[in-house]
C-alpha cells in the first residue's frame, strides 16, 4: 500500500504507485542527514517504524522554540563548555507535566551563547546525548537581523498594538529582515529533519519567532503531526492587516494541525484575520473550534499557560528564602510599612511608568498612606534593545526620583526600584511579604507574575512561623491587574484596571489596602484553587491531548502539496481519491455514445468576483461546439432567473437551461419552459420580503434579489463578520415566520435563500437522466461540473433532503457522488469542478470525479486545475480531441 503523503503530483497521474527502491534502506530514529520521507510504504513491516524495537518505544514529542532550556558556561581553562538545565524555562517545566516514563522529549532551539564553528559538532553531540537537545547554530549577523531585527523591532511591537506610524514608533517593515526571519525558520526546519520520525513523532512549535516553520515542515512531511502555540497577544485584524506579509504568516500557521492561544480574544482576532484576509470560515463542534483549510481541519485551542508548582514550592522551602523573608519583614513590616510589589521587564509594554504615576496619585489623594505604603518595583532586564528601552529606563528613573523627593522622609522612600538581577528565591521572598501585587502592563501575552504571587502567599509551615502566623490561619492576597494581560480573565477575584487611567489604578491600590481581611482570604482561596490545578503540567497535557485528537485522522488521508514558497499548503483527501488526467476524460468521452453534461454557471463558467456576470463570447462558442454533437445533451443548471439566462444564452439554440435551481426547465431554446414540480404559491413572499428588507437596511453592502419563485438575501459586499452574523440571525428569523409555508430556507455562500420545497439541482439531474432514458437515449457518460455545495445535489439525485448536507463541502463528501444510473451498461464519469474565486478558498482547486461501472466499485479521482475557467478549456479539449479522433 502506498503512503498517503505525496510531494509529486505527476507521479500519480497514471494512478500507479511511486517507485520505492530508493527508499528501501532503513531510516534510523535519529537521522543525521536531512531527507524527504513522504513516499513511504504504509505497511508497517516495510516502513520506517519497522524495527522490532519500535513497537515498545515511547511516544515522542519534539519541542521547538527560539531558545533551548539550557545554560552554557565556558570552562575555566577556556576549552570546552559546561551545560546544565535552565530550571526557569517553561519548555523544561512542561516536560514534567507530560511524564518522563510515557513521552520522550527532544528539544530544538538556539543557545544563548555563541558557539564557535569548530566546536559546534562536539557541542551538538554532547547536548543530544546528555540532554536530548538539538542546537540550532546561527551566524551572529543572521541572528541579530532575525531576532533583534524582525522579531523584536517588527513583530513584537505590532503584536502589542504598536503601529510604525513613524520610524521612531516601532520598526518599519524591512524586507531584508523578513528574509532573515524566513532563513532562520528554514534552518530550524533542517535541524528538525535530522531527528524527526514523521509518521510517529509530534512536533510542538512555540511562539512568534517561528511562525513560518510549519510551512517548511509540512512541505517536507505532508502528514506531520504539528502543533503551534503563540505566547504573545494576537492583535485585532485592524492592526494585523497593516503587516505587509500578513497572508504569508496566516497561511504558514494554517499548516499546523493545532494552533493554541492564551485567551479567547487572541483566538478570535486570529479567526477574524483568517476570515477577512483569506475568506475562511470556522465553526465550533462539540466544544472544539475548527477551520476548514483545503480539506484539512485546523483546530484552535484556547488555554492559558500555568506555573510549575513543584519548582515554586521547592524554592519556598529553601533556607535562603526563609532568611530573605525574615530580612524583608524587619525592613518593612517591623518598621510599620506596607509593601506593594511590582515585577516587570524593563520594556515599553509593561507600564512601569504608569504604575509609578498611579502610586504618586495615591499619595496625593490619600495622604494617610504617606510614610506607610512602599511600592517595591523589581525591574528585570529588557529582552530587546533599542532607543525605546533607553527611554523607558530614563523615564522610570526620573519618576522614581521625583516621587521620593516629594513624599520621602528620613528612613522612608515611597518607591524602591530594584533594577539589578535578583535570584529566584529573592523574588519569591518579596512575593511572600507583599500585601498586594500590581501588574499593570498595557499589553502582555500571559504574564505569570500574579500566579507566582498567589502560590508564594500560600506559603508553607516554615514561612508561617517566620511571618508569625498560626498554622490554621487562612492566607490572604490581593491583586491589581491590567485588563490587557492574558491572565486577567482567569483571575476573577483580582481588581481589574485600565492601566492608562491613572486615577482608576490609584483607587484600585487604595481599595486593595482598605479591603477587609475576610474578603482578601476568599479571593486568595479562589485564586489558589485555580492556579494550583491549572499548572504548566495541566496546560501541556491538555495541548498534547488535543494535538493527538486532531491528528488522529492523518492515517486515513492522502495528501498533496500545492503552491510555491510560503503559499505552500496541503490538500487532504479521502484514501479512495486518485488523480484524474485530462486524457482519462477524453478516453471516457470517446468510448461512449450518449452523453449528459450538466454545468453550473456562477463560479464555474463565470468567476465569482466578476462584476459583469454575462458570459463571454468564447464560452458561448464552446457551449455551441458541445451542443452541435448530436450525442451530447448539455444542460446549464443555475440559481439565476430564467429571463436572465434566456437573454444571456440566446445564441445557444440547443443548450438546455434549468433556472432557479431547476424549478424552470427547457431542453432547447425553441421549446416552452416547464416546471419540475407543481406550480408554487408565492404568497409567502409577502411574509419573507419585509423581514429581508429589515436586515438589508441594517447591513451595509447587502442586497435582495427577487426571483419568480425565490427570494435571495446576498451579503457578498458586506463586512464578512457582520454579514455572517446577520445571515445566521436572518436564517433563524425566516425559519420562524415561514414555519407553515411550503418553502425551504437555506444558507449558501454569502447568501440566505428562500425557495419552494422540493427544488434542487439534484431534482434537475434526475429529471434529465429520466427524460433521456424515456427517449431511448440512456446516457453512458455523465459529466457534472460545479463550484459549491448546492452543486453537490446534482451528484445525488436520490437525495431528497438537501439541507442534510454538511455545512461545509469537503473532498470526502464529494467522493460519494452519483452512485449509478439506471440500466448502466458502460462506464460513467462524473466530475465536479470544486473551487472558489476568493483567495482563501477552503477547498482544493480542481476537478473531482467518480467513475462508476456495474462490475467494479466506484473510485474517485482528482485533477488539479485553474479555477473558474477550467470548464471552458476542459470542454473545448474534450470536443476537439474527440472530433479530431
Amino acid at each position: 500500500m502506498v503512503s498517503r503523503s505525496y510531494s509529486n503530483l505527476l507521479e500519480l497521474a497514471s494512478g500507479e504507485s511511486p517507485s520505492f527502491e530508493r527508499m528501501s534502506r532503513r531510516i534510523p530514529r535519529i537521522m543525521t542527514v536531512a531527507g524527504i520521507m513522504s513516499d513511504l510504504y504504509d505497511d508497517r513491516s516495510e516502513s520506517v517504524c519497522s524495527d522490532p524495537s519500535s513497537s515498545v518505544q515511547r511516544e515522542r514529542i519534539i519541542i521547538v522554540a527560539n531558545q533551548l532550556p539550557i545554560r552554557a558556561q565556558r570552562k575555566s581553562d577556556g576549552k570546552g563548555w559546561i551545560f546544565s538545565w535552565d530550571e526557569n524555562s517553561l519548555l523544561l517545566q512542561l516536560r514534567d507535566g507530560l511524564g518522563d516514563d510515557e513521552i520522550e522529549v527532544i528539544y530544538v532551539g538556539c543557545l544563548k551563547e555563541e558557539i564557535h564553528v569548530n566546536e559546534q559538532d562536539e557541542v551538538s553531540h554532547i547536548l543530544l546525548e546528555t540532554f536530548k537537545c538539538v542546537p540550532t547554530f546561527l551566524p551572529p549577523d543572521l541572528f541579530s537581523r532575525y531576532y533583534h531585527g524582525f522579531c523584536k523591532q517588527q513583530l513584537w511591537p505590532l503584536f502589542h498594538y504598536m503601529l510604525p506610524l513613524s520610524p521612531d514608533l516601532g520598526g518599519r517593515f524591512n524586507r531584508s529582515l523578513w528574509q532573515a526571519y524566513v532563513s532562520v525558520n528554514k534552518i530550524f526546519a533542517d535541524r528538525i529533519m535530522e531527528v524527526i520520525n514523521p509518521e510517529d513523532d509530534f512536533v510542538w512549535v512555540h511562539d512568534y519567532h517561528l511562525m513560518v516553520l510549519p510551512t517548511f515542515l509540512r512541505k517536507r512531511f505532508n502528514r506531520v503531526k504539528l502543533g503551534f502555540f503563540l505566547h504573545s497577544p494576537f492583535p485585532s485584524s485592524e492592526i494585523y492587516k497593516t503587516l505587509p506579509i500578513r497572508e504569508e504568516l496566516l497561511r504558514a500557521l494554517l499548516n499546523s494541525d493545532l494552533i493554541g492561544f492564551h485567551t479567547f480574544d487572541y483566538a478570535r482576532h486570529f479567526l477574524s484575520c483568517c476570515s477577512r484576509m483569506l475568506g475562511l470560515t470556522y465553526e465550533s463542534k462539540r466544544g472544539y473550534i475548527g477551520l476548514e483549510y483545503y480539506g484539512r481541519t485546523v483546530s484552535i485551542k484556547i488555554l492559558p499557560v500555568g506555573i510549575h508548582m513543584g519548582q515554586l514550592q521547592s524554592v519556598l522551602s529553601l533556607t535562603e528564602t526563609e532568611a530573605k523573608v525574615a530580612e524583608l519583614i524587619k525592613k518593612f513590616r517591623d518598621q510599620g510599612k506596607i509593601m506593594l510589589l511590582g515585577v516587570d521587564d524593563m520594556d515599553i509594554f509593561k507600564g512601569i511608568s504608569l504604575k509609578l504615576l498611579a502610586m504618586e496619585q495615591l499619595l496625593v489623594q490619600h495622604p494617610e498612606w504617606q510614610g506607610k505604603v512602599v511600592l517595591v518595583q523589581i525591574a528585570n532586564p529588557a529582552r530587546g534593545r533599542g532607543r525605546d528601552v533607553k527611554e523607558v529606563q530614563a523615564e522610570t528613573y526620573s519618576t522614581v526620583e521625583r516621587i521620593n523627593q516629594t513624599f520621602g522622609r528620613p528612613g522612608y522612600d515611597p518607591v524602591v526600584l530594584i533594577d539589578e538581577p535578583l535570584k529566584f528565591y529573592e523574588r519569591i521572598a518579596y512575593y511572600v511579604v507583599a500585601e498586594c501585587c500590581l501588574v499593570t502592563a498595557v499589553r502582555d501575552g500571559m504574564n505569570l507574575i500574579p500566579y507566582e504571587y498567589i502560590i508564594s502567599r500560600q506559603g508553607n509551615e516554615k514561612l508561617d512561623k517566620v511571618l508569625g502566623l498560626e498554622p490554621s490561619s487562612l492566607k490572604k492576597s490581593m491583586l491589581v491587574v491590567s485588563e490587557f494581560i492574558g491572565c486577567s480573565p482567569s483571575l476573577s477575584g483580582a481588581i481589574r484596571v485600565n492601566p492608562w487611567n491613572i486615577d482608576s489604578v490609584a483607587d484600585a491600590m487604595d481599595s486593595a489596602l482598605e479591603m477587609a481581611d475576610q474578603e482578601k482570604q476568599l479571593r486568595h482561596e479562589k485564586h489558589y484553587r485555580y492556579v494550583s490545578t491549572h499548572d504548566v503540567g495541566y496546560w501541556a497535557r491538555s495541548f498534547l491531548q488535543d494535538l493527538e485528537r486532531t491528528c488522529r485522522e492523518h492515517v486515513r488521508r492522502r495528501c498533496w502539496g500545492i503552491g510555491f514558497g510560503l503559499s505552500f499548503r496541503v490538500v487532504a483527501l479521502d484514501p479512495n481519491f486518485k488523480k484524474l488526467s485530462m486524457e482519462h476524460i477524453v478516453s471516457a468521452y470517446k468510448r461512449t455514445t450518449t452523453r449528459a453534461i450538466l454545468l453550473d454557471y456562477d463560479g464555474t463558467l463565470m468567476p465569482q468576483g466578476t462584476i459583469d456576470k454575462s458570459p463571454i463570447s468564447k464560452t458561448i462558442d464552446i457551449l455551441n461546439g458541445l451542443c452541435r454533437d448530436k450525442n451530447n445533451m448539455v444542460l446549464l443548471v443555475s440559481a439565476r432567473s430564467r429571463s436572465k439566462l434566456a437573454e444571456w444564452f440566446h445564441p445557444c439554440e440547443k443548450l438546455g437551461i434549468a433556472a432557479e435551481h431547476g424549478y424552470f426547465l427547457r431542453l432547447r431554446r425553441d421549446v416552452e419552459w416547464e416546471t419540475c414540480i407543481p406550480v408554487a404559491d408565492c404568497s409567502w413572499k409577502q411574509i419573507a420580503e419585509p423581514v429581508m428588507k429589515l436586515y438589508t437596511e441594517t447591513t451595509d453592502g447587502s442586497t435582495i434579489e427577487d426571483r419568480e419563485t425565490a427570494l435571495v438575501w446576498c451579503y457578498e459586499d458586506a463586512d464578512p463578520d457582520f454579514g455572517s452574523c446577520q445571515a445566521k440571525e436572518l436564517l433563524d428569523h425566516l425559519e420562524s415566520v415561514l414555519t407553515n409555508e411550503p418553502v425551504t430556507v437555506k444558507s449558501g455562500q454569502n447568501l440566505v435563500e428562500v425557495k419552494p420545497q422540493g427544488v434542487s439541482k439534484g431534482v434537475v439531474a434526475k429529471r434529465l437522466l429520466s427524460t433521456m432514458q424515456e427517449r431511448g437515449m440512456s446516457p453512458d457518460f455523465v459529466l457534472c461540473i460545479g463550484d459549491d455545495r448546492s452543486d453537490e445535489d446534482m451528484f445525488e439525485p436520490s437525495q431528497s433532503h438537501p439541507n442534510k448536507l454538511p455545512r461545509t463541502s469537503s473532498p470526502v463528501r464529494l467522493s460519494t457522488a452519483i452512485s449509478s444510473v439506471p440500466n448502466l451498461s458502460k462506464p460513467v464519469a462524473i466530475a465536479l469542478h470544486h473551487t472558489s474565486s476568493g483567495s482563501g478558498s477552503t477547498s482544493p482547486r480542481g476537478v473531482w470525479a467518480t467513475v462508476a461501472a456495474p462490475s467494479a466499485r466506484s473510485h474517485s479521482l482528482l485533477l488539479v486545475a485553474s479555477p473558474s475557467s477550467f470548464l471552458a478549456s476542459a470542454a473545448h479539449a474534450v470536443h476537439l480531441r474527440s472530433s479530431a479522433d
